[in-house]
């Protein structure tokens, strides 16, 4: 059985890991390095780095404290955050990054997606989806979730999935920072409609919640998370023993 992947989350901004409240007020945490090297040994699966406001500052990615984040990390880790061109998708890779995420850059242009994939393989390329409810449908979301693109979010996922997208993170502008539970109904939506991996990212605020994640939506592959790992709220190791327990498969 296919364990159920813990990932941490760097959001970070100027070079320092920040959090906030449905992507806005942001805080300073700590230095990515240093969270990295921790988490790398605390029992994380993965982690993920997204420069949050490369997109929305129309700038490239900050290469040199990826480079030393990812010389610190032994696990796979994922970057995101102003990738816009193949060019990006090489750098960043050079940088040390074992899959990229794109977000804004395949909005802008979609044909990102099949061409990455094409070139370093389905595995390396990961469609990241900040996703809000407007009216009761859910869209996509871009530049950090500033901007409505009104686009219908499943369609949209959909899509990439079939462009060549080898993983899916949905990222729940509703419950971010908000700590009271991943959107099951949209994860559960999401879950049913494409078949690569799917994260679970935005709502947790206890142990309770990932085991809520993984039983009502058994689909999601794994439950991405922030504050409540920065701030030492929940422990990865006491989350995985909970998780074990509760009958779910989990890498200890």
């Amino acid at each position: 059985m296919i364990t159920k992947r813990i990932i941490p989350c760097l959001d970070v901004k100027d070079g320092r890991v920040v959090k906030g409240v449905n992507f806005n007020n942001l805080n300073d945490v700590s230095s990515p390095v240093e969270l990295a090297k921790y988490y790398s040994t605390c029992g994380a699966d993965e982690l993920v780095f997204y420069d949050i406001t490369a997109s929305v500052e129309g700038r490239k990615l900050f290469t040199d404290i990826l480079c030393e984040t990812a010389k610190s990390v032994f696990i796979p880790l994922t970057v995101g955050g102003g990738i816009n061109t193949l060019e990006d998708f090489d750098r960043v890779l050079n940088c040390g990054a074992d899959k990229v995420s794109v977000n804004t850059g395949a909005i802008q242009n979609p044909e990102i997606v099949e061409k990455a994939a094409k070139l370093y393989g389905n595995q390396c390329v990961v469609i990241s989806v900040d996703v809000k409810r407007v009216d009761g449908v859910f869209r996509v979301f871009a530049k950090g979730g500033r901007e409505n693109t009104g686009m219908e979010a499943i369609e949209w996922i959909k899509r990439c999935v079939e462009s060549g997208a080898g993983e899916v993170v949905v990222n729940s502008i509703d419950t971010d920072g908000v700590k009271n539970g991943f959107d099951l109904e949209m994860l559960d939506k999401v879950c049913n409609a494409v078949n690569v991996p799917v994260i679970a990212s935005g709502g947790a605020g206890s142990i309770n919640d990932f085991i809520t994640l993984f039983k009502s939506v058994p689909k999601v592959d794994a439950g991405l998370a922030a504050s409540i790992f920065h701030f030492g709220e929940v422990k990865i190791s006491d989350l995985k023993k909970t998780m074990r327990e509760n009958g779910i498969p989990v890498r200890l």
